[in-house]
């Protein structure tokens, strides 16, 4: 597997914003077609909102709330984007996907993230290590 990026991005309002032009950089650096850029562009988007919204509650001041990308390249097919994070531990492959509502008159904005992750990805790996959450998120590079 060979390593295409990485990055260290502080965890702040810019976060979400400096991760995705990180990615689309990459995307572009490497050709990828535009359904790729979009999935994987749409799963670090939903995936950094939440470490931005819930990760950090009740974290000790002395933790510096930090994320790491690293994207992998596995052959020409397989795209791996790891995304560490030292916020609280979660798992999201340990959780099921929201039901849908029944009609539009009871739907809800969000909670939908983790169906939107399966859908778009081949598949999704948790672990919890020294204190960090690695999120590895495997997609397969579409044609062009």
């Amino acid at each position: 597997m060979r390593q295409l990026a990485d990055t260290f991005l502080p965890v702040n309002s810019d976060l979400v914003a400096n991760a995705l032009h990180w990615l689309e950089s990459v995307g572009e650096q490497q050709s990828w077609p535009a359904r790729t850029r979009f999935k994987l562009q749409l799963c670090l988007d939903e995936t950094l909102t939440n470490v931005a919204m819930h990760g950090y509650t009740g974290q000790p001041a002395s933790d510096i709330p930090q994320v790491n990308l690293r994207l992998y390249q596995d052959g020409d097919s397989r795209l791996q984007l790891e995304i560490l994070d030292n916020g609280s531990p979660f798992d999201p492959t340990a959780r099921a996907s929201r039901d849908l509502d029944e009609s539009l008159e009871e739907a809800k904005t969000g909670g939908h993230g983790l169906r939107l992750l399966r859908h778009y990805l081949e598949d999704m790996r948790y672990e919890r290590r020294d204190g960090w959450n690695k999120l590895t998120l495997i997609a397969v590079r579409d044609d062009a």
